[in-house]
């Protein structure tokens, strides 16, 4: 079993069972900041993909490392130097 994340836009996050990913609450999510606050990220643990994100994209560790790295996700005048 590995970990698997999955972004979703920022008005479905009512949507989303806290007791089925790892994050515990709306106050523990991550939002993109271009444009801000639209979209946003679950991570769960389980074979089983929780019914609420059926059908959107799971990425990887590596992959959503990557997709965090952009511009939408990290301001890059905050980055270390």
């Amino acid at each position: 079993m590995s970990r698997k994340y999955v972004i979703i836009n920022a008005n479905e996050v009512s949507s989303v069972d806290f007791s089925q990913v790892d994050e515990t609450s709306e106050n523990t999510l991550r939002y993109n900041i271009n444009p801000a606050n639209t979209k946003t990220f679950v991570k769960f643990d389980s074979d089983t993909t929780p019914s609420f994100l059926d059908g959107k994209t799971q990425y990887s560790h590596s992959e959503i490392l990557t997709i965090l790295a952009t511009d939408e996700w990290t301001d890059p005048d905050f980055l270390p130097k």
